[in-house]
């Protein structure tokens, strides 16, 4: 199972379009973690299942979203109502209120992926304004079995960094 993850696009339209149509027939699902700032019914997000993000003040965007991904629980969020530029704590918490074993989020523009305690957070970066580094990055998540890969691509599609986790059922 594979999983497109991207977040703060901050009203980029083409870019969300071009990065849809390279991977549209590789994954399974496509999941924008808020801060599009872009219209609900908008075709650039009409492949992505998407998230309110603090700057989303157009569309009824929902504040989360579960995904059955194969045999795992995705949970998506923009992650400002959980305060993860402070700590993933609370996340983590909600994550094991909802059962889900990867969590997405956006909000800090920081790129990266960890595993805490059996759940695997992913925070694609920013195909806009990244922080810590200049690369405008998103990521694909693979699932097979029990072992998860998170690539993450500089937003010309091009590998930037993968790496690899084991997450529990």
């Amino acid at each position: 199972m594979k999983a497109l993850i991207i977040s703060d696009s901050h009203g980029l339209r083409d870019e969300l379009l071009v990065i849809s149509e390279r991977h549209m027939n590789n994954v399974d699902v496509m999941i924008h973690c808020g801060d599009s700032e872009l219209e609900l019914n908008g075709k650039e997000l009409q492949d992505y299942k998407v998230v309110r993000g603090n700057c989303d003040f157009i569309g009824a965007f929902p504040e989360e979203l579960v995904h059955n991904l194969g045999e795992y629980k995705l949970f998506a969020t923009h992650g400002h109502l959980y305060g993860i530029k402070q700590s993933l704590q609370s996340l983590y918490y909600r994550s094991q209120e909802v059962g889900a074993k990867i969590v997405c989020f956006g909000h800090s523009h920081i790129m990266g992926a960890e595993l805490i305690n059996g759940v695997l957070f992913i925070n694609p970066g920013s195909i806009l304004l990244p922080r810590l580094r200049k690369e405008k990055t998103y990521a694909i998540l693979e699932i097979i079995e029990n072992q998860a890969s998170v690539t993450f691509y500089t937003i010309n599609g091009e590998i930037f960094l993968t790496t690899r986790y084991e997450i529990g059922a």
